[in-house]
């Protein structure tokens, strides 16, 4: 029995599905025929009057009223939506403009930049031509301080030798005196031979202290009269200390004496 029961409680649930099932169907197809009808209207008849000349009128049956239109089903509400936002189309001209403009700056830039560039090089050229002018007044001035140097440096040599050959000539002028003072008082001792042929001349190499005395006397150059020769020795040797210069430095250890009988 149990059984029987559920197979039949199943069977009444299964019964009531295909019911419902049906009646959903039925309804979705009165609906789609219902939006068929909706959307194919008929077009309302439209009337129009014809002129007929007065002879020609007839008398027509009165004509039937028109239909009253149907009222028409809801349209379905649609959402409504904003319009789609166009993006803005490029302005042609403000394009040109820019292009334009562009094209002047860049222009504005490069000649700007030439004429930067060539005061730039004018400005190099100035300063090359500053720095060549100074460096040739560097090599004048340097080959006039050259020239100066030189010229002085020939009027010194020139002072010099001028100074020294007065001073070579006051030297020699002050030893030909200084000999000849020897010379004098050494002929004053002098006996010459008699009958002393001709003017010979005979040569002495004598050493002398600072103080004049001689230490030694010797003969250079005979005269080829050996009275006169000795003669001489003698007043030499006489004549010891012999006269001192009149400075120190000119002072000679070793001096050279000649001697001729006329003189």
């Amino acid at each position: 029995m149990p059984p029987r029961r559920a197979r039949s409680s199943w069977s009444a649930v299964k019964w009531i599905a295909a019911i419902l099932a049906i009646a959903v169907h039925v309804t979705f197809v009165l609906f789609l025929i219902f939006s068929v009808n909706w959307q194919n209207r008929k077009p309302e008849p439209v009337i129009a009057e014809l002129y007929v000349p007065p002879a020609a009128e007839k008398i027509e049956p009165p004509k039937p009223p028109p239909e009253p239109p149907k009222p028409e089903p809801p349209k379905p509400q649609v959402e409504a939506r904003p319009p789609p936002v166009e993006p803005p189309k490029p302005d042609i001209a403000l394009k040109e403009r820019q292009e334009r403009a562009r094209k002047e700056q860049a222009e504005r830039e490069r000649k700007e930049k030439e004429k930067q560039d060539v005061e730039r090089r004018e400005v190099e050229r100035r300063e090359a031509e500053k720095k060549q002018q100074e460096k040739r007044l560097a090599e004048a001035r340097e080959r006039q301080a050259r020239e100066a140097d030189a010229l002085k440096a020939q009027a010194q040599r020139e002072r010099q030798t001028l100074d020294k050959t007065a001073a070579d000539a006051a030297r020699a002028k002050a030893d030909a005196d200084y000999i000849r003072r020897i010379q004098a008082k050494i002929r004053g001792n002098v006996v010459v031979p008699p009958d002393m042929p001709g003017n010979p001349e005979a040569i002495f190499d004598v050493v002398q202290l600072p103080s004049g005395e001689i230490i030694d006397v010797q003969l250079g150059k005979s005269s080829g009269v050996r009275a006169y020769d000795e003669a001489v020795q003698r007043a030499i040797l006489k004549s010891s200390p012999l006269p001192r210069p009149d400075s120190p430095d000119m002072f000679r250890r070793n001096i050279t004496l000649k001697f001729r009988p006329l003189d």
